[in-house]
């Protein structure tokens, strides 16, 4: 639960725009800075998470075509932004595939206009919005030059795959949109992996340091023991598989969901991976949940969390989480409701296990697999007291036919006081 310190609100005269300033406490010494917007059907919220770094949800609720809405929202992205002066590391929007060229012209002309950088690399995600087809929303991390020790475009080849930066001596390496498109499904995980991996390398790093994954499965439902056989046999060789009695948990947290991409690859990733400088502790700490089974367990191999961790802020990556037991078992089939609120009660006990609150997630994704199950999860989140929940809700295949709801999340803890 968190309690709104200070709130300044204000509509701008002559149209249906509504601004708000809030610093919210979680706990004694947690404070968050968030900005939140709307525009008619359209919602912007900005979380500060440390000097010079924020999240940015900007979802659409209703019927708006893909033009207009992603017009305004990256004209409340672009304004966000400047103002800070504030560059994108790592973006993904979701929206249907036939929206997808309006949705990124119109970003780039509005960009452009504001004078926000608008050649970084996005990750499209085919996510229907519970209306049919359109722009369900976009996501986004960005920082500040004026803040980070170096900000730059990482390469593969002539392509531009990501973005690094470095912050109070650690460096960040995001990386999007990595496919392979020939060969078999599983064949073009192994090699989407081992081109992250190659990547990773060229800069630095490797796969070892990978804290956090996002994948994107075309057609999931009919291949996902595959993937994860793929997957786990590629983490055996990374050397991040925990072995038979292996306490440690070196995995990354992940989502993996269904979504088709236009270039036709079976399957795409993001990561996010974090290197410290020599001689300087890990700030990354990989997360069991006391309320579900790990879920390399059942041959899944992501960890249920990641924690990074610095001197003025710390962020929790929640994994994709679904109502699954403490046995790897699917609960409630066929019941949406019961579905959420064990959802929400799962992530709420691995935040705990941080001292961290639900009410502390600063972006979201939720995953629905029929569009009138979002109006149930709306309801079933303002009985909780999250009705104004940064979340992003797209219409999506989850990683097992019985499972109807999903949910990842980032959460931002700040230590120390804001003054606005």
């Amino acid at each position: 639960m968190y309690i709104a310190i200070s709130r300044v609100s204000f509509e701008k005269e002559g149209n249906s725009c509504m601004n708000s300033v809030e610093l919210m406490q979680v706990a004694d010494n947690n404070v968050s800075f968030r900005i939140h917007r709307q525009l008619n059907n359209i919602v912007l919220q900005y979380t500060e998470a440390g000097a010079g770094r924020g999240f940015l949800a900007a979802s659409v609720t209703d019927d708006v075509d893909a033009a207009t809405a992603a017009r305004e929202l990256y004209a409340m992205i672009a304004d966000t932004l400047h103002d800070r002066r504030m560059t994108i590391v790592h973006e993904r929007i979701f929206g249907s595939l036939t929206s997808e060229a309006v949705v990124l012209r119109e970003r780039k002309e509005v960009l452009f206009l504001q004078q926000v950088p608008a050649g970084g690399p996005v990750t499209y995600i085919a996510g229907d919005p519970t209306w049919g087809e359109g722009l369900s929303g976009i996501i986004i991390c960005a920082v500040s030059s004026d803040h980070m020790d170096d900000v730059w475009t990482i390469m593969d080849g002539e392509k531009s795959c990501g973005r690094g930066w470095r912050r109070n001596g650690t460096t960040y390496l995001q990386l999007q949109n990595i496919q392979e498109q020939a060969g078999s499904r599983a064949g073009q995980v192994r090699g989407m992996l081992d081109r992250a991996d190659c990547i990773l390398r060229r800069n630095g790093a490797s796969y070892k340091d990978v804290a956090r994954t996002w994948f994107y499965l075309s057609e999931i439902l009919d291949w996902y023991p595959d993937f994860n056989k793929a997957r786990s046999e590629k983490y055996g060789e990374f050397g991040i598989m925990p072995g038979p009695g292996d306490i440690r948990l070196l995995l990354p947290a992940s989502t993996g969901i269904g979504a088709d991409m236009s270039s036709g690859a079976a399957a795409s990733m993001d990561l996010l991976a974090v290197v410290e400088n020599s001689g300087r502790t890990s700030s990354v700490r990989k997360l069991t949940n006391q309320g579900q089974l790990d879920a390399f367990r059942y041959g899944a191999a992501f960890s249920r969390g990641a924690v990074i961790r610095e001197e003025d802020v710390t962020i929790i990556q929640v994994s994709g989480t679904a109502a699954i037991d403490e046995l790897g078992v699917s609960l409630f089939p066929g019941d949406i409701r019961s579905q959420i609120n064990c959802t929400f009660d799962k992530v709420r006990t691995l935040l705990g296990q941080e001292d961290a609150h639900l009410a502390d997630i600063c972006a979201a994704t939720v995953f629905v697999k029929r569009p009138e199950y979002a109006e149930v999860f709306w309801e079933v989140s303002a009985e909780r007291g999250l009705a104004n929940l940064p979340v992003v809700c797209v219409v999506a295949d989850v990683c097992r036919e019985e499972l109807l709801f999903e949910i990842d999340a980032d959460v931002v803890l700040r230590q120390g006081s804001i003054c606005i």
